[in-house]
């Protein structure tokens, strides 16, 4: 099997109907990309995946949803309105726009996020030499500016004079927080319990990169754990270790391509946090997901400045707390782009050709089942195949084709990462018996219908 690209990936997607570039017909729009047909459907098999995991399987998690739009003050009291922002530097040439962070660290400087501006320019400075525009190749660069990367939006603003300026939500989580009390309030659960929220989030990313990495527009999926002060220990290492077995055992990602990656430079209110990390082609080793021992920042925030008392009154010793929260929060861009990175193959078949195959895990393939009629032009056999396509489609996605000759018709399945297709021949006619061809061997067994 050759080395796997990344652009063999993006080929692949737009192909096959997995993704779109976003506004393509009007030249595209950096950083925003459409989910095609069969990209839909795989996303929303990692999202149930995800959900059956986190909340479905366990008595001590609920889900929520909450609204994209929230207070402005919610934004404040989570710091993205003062220090949600990446260094940026202008090329003083073409304009190009530069990650001054990303930049030193390709160079292996390590830029602190605790920075300030003076202290991160001093650091560029250091270093301007070794550094070029990506576009036209200069070493001319403005001063680092921290650009904020909360995206405003005017909801209710009919004076047009940005009084009471509204966000875009810069991360899903913040719901859950807002909704801490009302879930206490409303339901039975008692801590230690979590809550898990799938939702939109956006972010003014000036240079958008890496197709589904780094994108303006993303869905995270997160959880938040509340725990007792101080017994926070155990926890974290079993949502650690729950987490990575979605990875490898649900999604059937090769636990080769996985590993932890602990923070060195932590945000002054986490006490640990680690990430998931996954080799992707032409990338290498990156973030898919993050998981955080926020101690009590969060809630107590939101405490002091909207005045809502949440605190926790414990049902049988009357103590009062303010719990302290354990987050994992995945972005499904990447968790999508890691599962066809994984799944992607290339090999050679026993006639010199190559095929290329999508070796999803049947629970997140598109497509489960493929039916075909061996011709289409004989009536008698595209009937019976009506009618197994009819019956699998009670239980399963399924697709009829008709086009073309049977071996184009396993390849198009095979670069969907369809398991089984299911062929009427007129044996079927006999003995009501049909071809199962699998997608990862390509062997061919004879089955009874009614045994499909």
């Amino acid at each position: 099997m050759s080395e796997v690209k990344m652009d063999d990936i993006v080929a692949l997607c737009k192909r096959r109907g997995f993704i779109y570039p976003g506004s393509e017909i009007y030249g595209g729009e950096a950083g925003l990309y459409d989910f095609g047909p069969y990209g839909v459907e795989l996303l929303n098999n990692i999202k149930k995946s995800w959900w059956r995991r986190n909340v479905q399987l366990k008595e001590d998690y609920v889900g929520l949803d909450s609204a994209m739009f929230k207070n402005p003050k919610v934004w404040e009291a989570s710091g993205h309105v003062g220090g949600f922002s990446d260094p940026l530097a202008e090329c003083k040439k073409c304009n190009a726009r530069i990650r001054v962070d990303k930049e030193l660290g390709a160079i292996g400087v390590v830029a602190d996020e605790k920075m300030s501006e003076a202290e991160l320019n001093a650091l560029f400075d250091a270093h301007r030499s070794e550094i070029k525009c990506p576009v036209c190749g200069e070493k001319d660069f403005s001063e680092v500016k921290a650009f904020n990367l909360l995206v405003k939006s005017n909801l209710g603003d009919f004076t047009g004079r940005d009084e009471r300026p509204v966000y875009l939500p810069g991360e899903a989580c913040q719901g859950i927080y807002l909704n801490f009390k009302n879930v206490v309030d409303s339901t039975r659960m008692k801590i230690p319990f979590g809550i898990a929220q799938i939702g939109k989030a956006f972010r003014n990313e000036i240079s958008p990169r890496n197709f589904l990495f780094r994108t303006r527009e993303f869905e995270q999926a997160d959880t938040q754990f509340f725990v007792r002060p101080n017994e926070n220990k155990e926890a974290y290492e079993r949502i650690k270790a729950d987490r990575f077995v979605w990875y490898t055992d649900d999604l059937g990602i090769n636990p080769e391509k996985l590993r932890w990656s602990q923070h060195e430079n932590l945000v002054f209110y986490a006490k640990d946090a680690w990430d998931i990390e996954y080799d992707f082609p032409s990338y290498g080793f990156d973030e898919v997901e993050g998981i955080h021992d926020r101690s009590d920042y969060d809630l107590s925030q939101h405490m002091k400045f909207s005045g809502a008392n949440l605190e926790y009154t414990d049902p049988y010793t009357r103590e009062k707390y303010i719990p302290w929260i354990l987050e994992t929060s995945m972005g499904l861009g990447r968790a999508f782009l890691m599962v066809l990175s994984d799944a992607y193959h290339e090999e050679t078949t026993e006639n010199g050709d190559t095929r290329t195959v999508l070796k999803l895990s049947p629970e997140l393939a598109p497509v489960k089942y493929a039916v075909f009629p061996l011709l289409k032009n004989k009536p008698e056999l595209v009937a019976k195949a009506r009618e197994v396509f009819a019956e699998l489609s009670k239980k399963y996605p399924c697709e009829w084709d008709d086009n073309g000759n049977i071996g184009k018709r396993y390849r198009r399945q095979d670069e969907i990462g369809t398991p089984a297709c299911v062929v009427v021949d007129f044996t079927t006619l006999e003995d009501d018996t049909v071809t199962v061809r699998d997608r990862d061997t390509t062997e061919q067994t004879r089955v009874k219908i009614e045994e499909l």
